[in-house]
């Protein structure tokens, strides 16, 4: 007999909550250049997983505390062409890889 993975199962429960915008809610966060390592880096809120995992970490816990039933990484522009334009195209694993870690660690917590 052949089962489900868990997101499956869950989803057959019934509807599912997803999380917000996360670009939106850590932009809030952000008092300024310094939050992404400098002016040079100053937008990419990708790379806000490497250089301010806690708002990350933040922003995640919020969406689970108001109700949502899944959370997104914080990858939204995060491949390596986009990263090109901000000088980071070698740290893309590195960046996935670090908002990955966050927003899984963050799930288990709920």
């Amino acid at each position: 007999m052949r089962t489900l993975p868990p997101f499956l199962e869950a989803l057959a429960m019934g509807p599912m909550v997803f999380d917000g915008a996360m670009g939106t809610l850590l932009q809030s966060r952000v008092t300024g250049p310094e939050d992404f390592g400098g002016a040079r880096w100053e937008g990419c809120i990708d790379y806000l997983s490497v250089t301010r995992p806690a708002f990350v970490e933040a922003a995640h816990a919020a969406y689970f505390e108001a109700g949502a039933d899944v959370v997104e990484t914080n990858t939204f522009q995060a491949s390596q062409v986009r990263f090109e334009e901000w000088g980071l195209g070698s740290r893309t694993r590195e960046i996935n890889r670090a908002s990955a870690v966050i927003a899984r660690a963050v799930a288990d917590r709920f």
